[in-house]
């Protein structure tokens, strides 16, 4: 593999330099909590919003899908605006704004119990949420010693991992011993800790300036989507197409096989194997480049797909769960620092929002195409489906990642 890619991004340094390069610094410590957090809080509301809407505002399940998606649609909706927006506050101020933003949406579920105006505040948490994750995958790149993003960008994105974990443990506990409320107000003092933490991170000029000189509000193409990161946002729209597969049928799939007790096990395995290898894992990424770490990822990531979809026991559901873990765990940070080293520098807020452009549809369009395929072929069919394209997406990734 040509890895002059990642000369350019400082990666050729000596294993012994870059483990001198500190990677949990006070900077990346606070970006990855403020991320922990908006999931916690984003996972938290996603399990627990239909629950609330039908049994204590008696919406119908379609209302209560609405309200869930709205928010879905709204972050995808400002994706492409998001980097010009950070352009134009610069990196802290645009922490700080949408943190802000997104405390006060939390906290405005309290006051609002009807449908509609709940749909209003979903759209605007989606839209401060797709601001927050452009500009904390961007800074943590800015932070993180350009020799070691590999790693550091697979420590920050376990902070999002642990989130899918701990924010439906956390709102479906606190359901079943309180009220949606008490959930409420926990999850508002959780953002409240994320201002204070997007309010101590202190970014250098060159981190937090607005990096391209004068910005004006005109848009023009290079401020929706950074063409340089396309080519693996496109692959990384395709794996979350087939993660969707996972993240919307995990449990009904787990109750039609009589393993619905299981299934709440799942996710937690995954957290456990991902952050197991996580430090092997980004070691490999940074010294011996991400052909050799990526392509292998996605083969055990199809791996697990396939042992799901014959899976019939408690052993083998967890066993699955712990190939998409090391699978599927890897990948996420991987395309975003390869998007990031394939952008110039001062383009990583719009390498991470074209990252996340596709990837965010790539959710969307499998939530709703998946459903199709398992009400006309079944669960078993559709993991199966699911396996071969991940299978496909490892050799178009390995012929990307050749020619590089």
């Amino acid at each position: 593999m040509n890895k002059s890619l990642y000369v350019k991004g400082g990666i050729t340094k000596s294993m012994k330099e870059n483990k001198n390069e500190k990677i949990w610094t006070k900077n990346f410590i606070s970006i990855s909590i403020i991320q922990f957090l908006v999931f916690t809080v984003f996972y938290s509301l996603m399990t627990t919003l239909p629950v609330y809407a039908i049994q204590q505002l008696n919406l119908t399940q379609a209302n209560a899908g609405l309200v869930v998606s709205a928010m879905l649609v709204s972050a995808i909706l400002m994706r492409p605006f998001s980097a010009k927006i950070i352009d134009l506050l610069g990196k802290k101020r645009g922490l700080v704004f949408s943190i802000i933003l997104y405390t006060i949406t939390t906290i405005s579920y309290l006051f609002f119990d009807q449908f509609v105006p709940l749909l209003v505040i979903r759209f605007i948490h989606g839209f401060s949420f797709a601001i927050i994750t452009t500009v904390t995958g961007a800074i943590a790149a800015d932070v993180i010693p350009r020799s070691r993003r590999g790693a550091g960008m697979g420590y920050f994105a376990m902070s999002m991992n642990l989130a899918i974990v701990v924010g439906p443990f956390v709102g479906l506990s606190v359901l079943q011993f309180g009220s949606f409320q008490i959930l409420l107000a926990l999850l508002s003092t959780l953002m409240i800790i994320s201002v204070i933490f997007s309010i101590i991170i202190r970014l250098p000029d060159s981190v937090n300036s607005r990096d391209h000189g004068p910005v004006t509000l005109q848009l023009k193409l290079s401020d929706l989507i950074e063409v340089k990161a396309l080519s693996i946002a496109l692959i990384s729209g395709l794996v979350g197409f087939v993660y969707a597969s996972i993240l919307s049928f995990i449990s009904v799939y787990a109750e039609s096989i009589g393993l619905l007790s299981t299934a709440s096990y799942f996710f937690l395995v995954f957290a456990v194997v991902m952050i197991a290898f996580r430090p092997f894992l980004g070691r490999a990424f940074d010294n011996r480049g991400p052909r050799i770490v990526l392509v292998p990822s996605l083969i055990i990531f199809s791996l697990g797909l396939i042992l799901l979809s014959f899976t019939n026991t408690a052993a083998l559901l967890l066993i699955s769960a712990g190939l998409v873990g090391l699978g599927y765990g890897t990948l996420l940070p991987g395309f975003q620092t390869i998007a990031i080293q394939a952008a110039d520098k001062d383009r990583s807020s719009h390498a991470i929002s074209t990252f996340f452009i596709f990837y965010d549809t790539g959710i969307a369009a499998g939530s709703y195409i998946w459903g199709i395929i398992v009400a006309k072929f079944g669960f078993e069919n559709m993991y199966f489906i699911s396996a071969v394209i991940i299978l496909i997406t490892a050799y178009i990734l390995n012929q990307y990642l050749k020619h590089k």
